[in-house]
């Protein structure tokens, strides 16, 4: 038995599923997780020994490749003065003050631990300061695993069989309207039907969740009209997008100004970390200001605070957006040769992108489950033959790191190359 064997099968009697995220156990393209034992730039070594080209960055966070040395130092030396306090310290406030000015629309912002948190806030803060209990969101549009967001959800949801999970009141998700994302009609017609009950829109502005797919020309426009026009929240989830596709998110790209956003991932270098913020007059409703409650003992805590300000001060040092176009262009240029002619379809918005094993086009959660999940297993685990760890589920978004090279780049292109032969 290997390594990855061995500790699998004692995972499997002390954790749930063998995992602590659903994802992670195979289950979508079969045969036992690999473990990892470490991880530096590009790549990630197996307990096994085996050597891998990473293309899931701990699904984000890594955008300067694993163990990046500036992250790891701030890490260390921010560690030697303590793990944690419980009480506001110097790194929490220079945080708040860099995403305020790298994203316009947040005047105030609040730190948490997770992206589920962070989007599980807003709509608490949406419901308190509109007075409305409904809430829209998209299909295939993941926001975390809190009750009123497990509808029709993408990431580990949409993958492990049911969509809406079990122990969700049905007097929860009622309160939640599910529509198809890229439709105008739709949210215009959910708004007639609700007319003054819709406290907030929340949305993947770019849908990472169920693989990937982008929003069609000016929807994210008529969606940001129609709700202030019925004084409804907009809220952005860029807990994937925010400072990965540009230095200010997705919001930046679409020149869109949500009212709440909901981030993570990439400003905690690695370490947990979410955040939540917007307006000044809504995020004035969070207490100890205002009624709408939230807390958290490890918010705002010292190592993520010091890992992040590294993370996101040398994106910026590095021009990081820039080289990671540059080699995600020169990937999506190779593979472009390499698919050509077969029934596949590969998206990709700056750092992010997915190969779906369907024709396209593919824009919303229906044409995205098209895909030939049966094809797309075989794809895994030849590519994985071949030195790529891809997300192990077709309904996953892979990521580019500024450590991906131009070997790393041609190593991955030979390795899809012989895994699509084998189909």
């Amino acid at each position: 038995m290997t390594k990855s064997g061995d500790l699998f099968a004692r995972a499997l009697g002390k954790i749930p599923g063998g995992v602590n995220s659903p994802v992670r156990a195979f289950r979508a393209v079969s045969g036992e997780p690999v473990f990892v034992e470490r991880a530096k730039g590009s790549r990630i070594w197996t307990v096994d020994g085996v050597e891998l080209i990473d293309y899931v960055g701990s699904w984000g966070p890594a955008i300067l490749g694993h163990a990046p040395p500036v992250v790891v130092s701030a890490i260390c030396d921010a560690a030697q003065r303590g793990v944690s306090f419980g009480i506001p310290n110097p790194l929490e406030v220079e945080m708040a003050e860099l995403i305020c000015a790298w994203m316009p629309s947040i005047e105030k912002v609040r730190m948490v631990n997770s992206g589920t948190e962070a989007t599980m806030s807003c709509l608490r803060l949406a419901r308190g300061f509109t007075k409305r209990d409904k809430i829209i969101k998209f299909a295939g549009c993941y926001h975390g695993h809190a009750d009123s967001l497990l509808v029709k959800a993408g990431s580990g949801a949409l993958t492990h069989g049911q969509p809406d999970s079990a122990g969700v009141p049905r007097a929860v998700a009622s309160e939640t309207i599910v529509l198809p994302f890229n439709n105008t009609e739709a949210i215009r017609a959910a708004f007639r039907e609700n007319k003054d009950q819709i406290a907030g829109v929340i949305l993947e502005p770019i849908p990472a969740n169920a693989g990937l797919f982008l929003p069609r020309e000016d929807f994210l426009h008529q969606l940001r009209e129609e709700c202030t026009r019925n004084g409804t929240l907009l809220i952005f989830d860029e807990v994937m997008t925010g400072f990965r596709v540009a230095r200010g998110g997705a919001q930046q790209l679409y020149g869109i100004r949500p009212d709440l956003t909901a981030l993570g991932k990439v400003i905690g270098g690695g370490l947990p970390v979410g955040a939540f913020g917007g307006r000044a007059e809504i995020m004035g409703q969070l207490s100890p200001d205002g009624p709408v409650y939230q807390a958290g003992t490890l918010s705002g805590n010292p190592l993520a605070m010091a890992a992040g300000l590294a993370q996101l001060r040398e994106l910026e040092r590095i021009d990081g957006w820039r080289l990671l176009e540059d080699i995600a262009g020169k990937l999506e240029k190779a593979l472009a040769s390499v698919t050509s002619g077969r029934k596949l379809t590969f998206h990709r918005i700056g750092s992010m992108f997915c190969l779906f094993f369907a024709n396209g086009p593919i824009f919303d959660l229906e044409s995205a489950q098209r895909s030939d999940i049966k094809k797309f297993a075989q794809f895994f685990h030849s590519c994985l033959e071949h030195g790529i760890y891809f997300p192990p589920s077709q309904f996953e978004t892979a990521f580019i790191s500024t450590a991906h090279s131009d070997d790393d780049v041609e190593q991955t292109v030979r390795g899809v190359r012989a895994a699509l032969t084998k189909l």
